[in-house]
């Protein structure tokens, strides 16, 4: 079978600034009456220098077809840079944007590394908004929260990485 990548410029006024939004993916189905846009099968997201790829990413629109909340789904990779242009990288198994509040949810298996820095967190559940800066993380029951800092040292450059 051919596999056959769809390619769609949506539409929609996106985010805070209007920037571009470049969704590809393998299918695509959507319903404007119900607001619901579902792309599934290899889904690349790119919006300025943020992307997000996953198995399936699901976009909901309120009545102006802005969208309120995307949903990413499937073994989620993901690059963001916030506002005060810190870079983050990794992965989830599930992602949740939510841009009117300008917040990322990250679930299971997160791995987040702060770029910048190398600070890195490893949870269950993640939060981070990219205007405040700020962040949270929970764990499973019986199960840590990690977080991980690169220390500098006076005489080198650094103890870990």
């Amino acid at each position: 079978m051919i596999k056959s990548i769809a390619v769609l410029f949506i539409f929609i006024v996106t985010f805070s600034m209007g920037e571009e939004l470049k969704v590809v993916s393998d299918n695509f189905k959507g319903d404007q009456l119900k607001g619901v846009s579902i792309f599934t099968g290899n889904v690349k997201v790119e919006k300025g220098s943020d992307e997000l790829n996953a198995s399936k990413v699901t976009i909901f629109t309120d009545k102006d077809k802005k969208p309120f909340k995307y949903l990413a789904e499937g073994d989620v990779s993901f690059y963001i840079v916030t506002e005060q242009k810190e870079k983050y990288k990794g992965n989830a198994q599930s992602v949740i944007y939510l841009p009117n509040e300008n917040e990322y949810q990250f679930y299971k298996k997160v791995d987040l590394i702060r770029l910048d820095d190398y600070r890195r967190v490893k949870g269950d559940k993640v939060v981070l908004n990219t205007t405040l800066g700020h962040a949270a993380a929970e764990s499973t029951p019986g199960e840590p929260v990690v977080m991980i800092f690169t220390l500098e040292d006076k005489k080198t450059k650094s103890l870990s990485k």
